[in-house]
């Protein structure tokens, strides 16, 4: 299933030399960044970094769904997957493990709604289930992230999620859950305190919301 991306601003790339200011403005603040070509490049990278038999929770992404990552993830062997766990266990009756394991796996993988030419990475959650790893319960934590996503500053990072991202993950979770989607958690990264903990791929491509 795909849903369609209404042409925006928000939907263009950013120039290498934005792409440039992004990762200089990023590693300052503590995060690891890379700058790659293309999805492609991105789902080899992620398999290097990711040591085999890790722990490894996969937030909700159109970014890894499309690229292959979340399935080169949950679908293998190689690692402890965290999602398909989750998603066999009884919410009635393991709620309580369910948070832990996803609040706190070796290796966190995901996505943003936006990375700022200032050095923040913004993230929005309906249900909040990836936020605790984002912010610091996983050891480890790799966002990748299309060229469409980079933005001037804070400000515009928080309109992209109004006004962009939150249309198409809505009309997303209609078709998906039956539900509606809502920006009921923002978590804003504006820097790592512990150093090769989190690790940004910038693509020059686009994809994702």
């Amino acid at each position: 299933m795909t849903t369609s991306i209404p042409e925006t601003p928000f939907t263009d790339a950013a120039s290498e030399q934005r792409l440039e200011r992004a990762a200089a403005a990023l590693t300052a603040h503590g995060f690891t960044v890379e700058i790659l070509d293309d999805a492609a490049a991105a789902r080899t990278r992620v398999r290097e970094l990711i040591p085999e038999g890790a722990s490894v929770f996969t937030g909700a992404s159109e970014t890894l769904r499309l690229s292959g990552i979340g399935e080169d993830i949950n679908g293998s062997e190689r690692y402890e997957a965290v999602k398909p766990r989750v998603l066999a266990m009884d919410r009635a009756t393991r709620m309580d493990e369910i948070r832990r394991l996803c609040a706190s796996p070796d290796v966190v993988v995901g996505s943003v709604h936006a990375v700022t030419e200032t050095g923040s990475l913004v993230i929005a959650s309906g249900s909040g289930s990836q936020l605790p790893g984002y912010s610091g319960g996983a050891a480890r934590a790799i966002w990748i992230a299309g060229a469409q996503k980079v933005v001037p500053d804070l400000e515009t990072a928080l309109r992209r999620v109004e006004d962009h991202c939150l249309p198409l993950e809505n009309a997303r979770a209609l078709k998906t859950y039956g539900t509606p989607s809502a920006v009921n958690r923002l978590l804003i990264l504006n820097a790592e305190y512990q150093p090769g903990r989190g690790t940004v791929l910038l693509l020059r491509e686009t994809i994702g919301f």
